[in-house]
């Protein structure tokens, strides 16, 4: 990979870059502690106690227990939004979306669940319905957000059902994806044993979202019966 550039504009300071560490700090503990023991087991007293902290300083950074476990959901939330923002010359949503995932896949990102430990991280979430909730909303709310650019960067009017409808099937197609890869990963599969089928259902679930489902799981005709007597 390339040398990674420096973002542009000013700096963060030092304290700015303290206060950081100690965020990202809090919340790795609090991570490792809610996928070893389980979400709802953990207090924050506990999270307090093993990052050496008060329980002050972690409601300081965090408002709530589930902003410990989700504390890059504002990442996730913007993170289809600015993949939109930067697609390519003439590529249509559903071709840029198409070409992330695959990327994602390629690179093991965390987002596709294509990677070690992922079965962890989504057995933490399945077994806690706080978590579950919020997973939902932050769902919830990134597809409105990228449903808002596309209206915004289409000209489509308050009336117009596309840009949400394209958000949501955007939507759908990934998170059926992860979610069967997710599945897989927890029933003992290696990434290896997966990823021919991973990358085909991929394509196959792309696929229908540029092409549409047509007459996909159309009624079999029946034949002309001839009618006979008892």
């Amino acid at each position: 990979m390339g040398e990674e550039l420096a973002p542009a504009g000013p700096q963060p300071g030092l304290r700015e870059r303290k206060k950081r560490e100690t965020r990202r700090r809090i919340s790795d503990i609090a991570t490792g502690l809610f996928l070893t023991r389980g979400f709802d087991n953990v207090t924050i007293a506990d999270v307090a106690r093993t990052a050496d902290v008060s329980v002050n300083t972690v409601f300081n950074y965090f408002k709530t227990k589930e902003d410990l476990f989700f504390d890059r959901q504002d990442e996730i939330i913007e993170q289809a939004s600015r993949e939109f923002r930067g697609r390519r010359p003439g590529e249509g949503a559903a071709a840029l979306f198409r070409r992330r995932f695959f990327e994602g896949l390629d690179a093991g990102a965390y987002w596709t669940a294509f990677h070690e430990g992922s079965e962890a991280w989504t057995q933490t979430v399945r077994d806690s319905p706080a978590l579950t909730a919020r997973q939902r909303e932050i769902g919830r709310r990134a597809q409105d957000h990228l449903a808002d650019l596309i209206a915004e960067d289409t000209g489509a009017g308050p009336d117009d059902i596309a840009p949400r409808t394209a958000a949501a099937m955007i939507f759908a197609v990934q998170t059926v994806l992860i979610e069967q890869i997710a599945d897989r990963k927890r029933a003992g599969e290696t990434l290896q044993e997966m990823r021919e089928d991973v990358y085909a259902a991929a394509a196959r679930a792309f696929d229908l979202l540029e092409h549409g489902l047509g007459d996909y799981a159309a009624r079999p005709a029946t034949g002309n019966r001839t009618a006979t007597g008892n």
